[in-house]
């Protein structure tokens, strides 16, 4: 973390040499703490409302999944001791089988969720994206960075557009 950090600190240097030894003094630096702005954002709570709800079906599915698993256990230490040595390993495949299946579904309904909260918190990052661009060229910067990303080690906080952008986004974007 700590080397992708530097490196994009060193990769972020090296863009700005030619900004800055073509001549131009006017280069204007801000940066924004995009989780933050999200979190003041009014939309993301109805966002994340719905992903919830969107979810329950799913969360439903997996409990299910698990309580069969637990119950074929339990079954399994309770006869255990009354098995034949093949009904006993037939069992213990079937157990094998059934962990195996709920692994392979939760990792399926976490790409499916992952991907589902993309989706809707999109036309958000869009919005919040509008106005960033928009307070960049009304404030004439030459970049506006995101300090949650974590590649700043350290930044005058007079730069901190983040609070603008929450106004903006409170009031309705642009």
């Amino acid at each position: 973390m700590l080397k992708n950090s530097w490196t994009a600190g060193v990769t972020f240097l090296a863009a700005l040499t030619p900004i800055v030894a073509s001549g131009q003094n006017d280069l204007k630096i801000g940066y924004v703490n995009a989780q933050a702005i999200i979190a003041e954002s009014p939309e993301a709570a109805s966002v994340e409302e719905q992903f919830q709800r969107e979810m329950v079906p799913w969360e439903g599915e997996l409990q299910s999944l698990q309580v069969e698993l637990e119950n074929l256990m339990q079954q399994y230490q309770t006869q255990q001791a009354t098995m034949t040595p093949e009904n006993r390993a037939g069992r213990e495949e079937l157990i094998l089988r059934k962990q195996q299946e709920f692994q392979t579904r939760a990792q399926e309904i976490e790409v499916l969720a992952s991907n589902r909260r993309q989706e809707l918190v999109q036309p958000l990052m869009e919005k919040i994206n509008l106005i960033i661009e928009d307070i960049r060229q009304q404030g004439s910067y030459t970049f506006i960075f995101d300090s949650s990303a974590g590649v700043f080690l350290s930044a005058d906080e007079s730069f901190d557009l983040t609070e603008q952008v929450i106004q903006r986004l409170g009031v309705g974007g642009l």
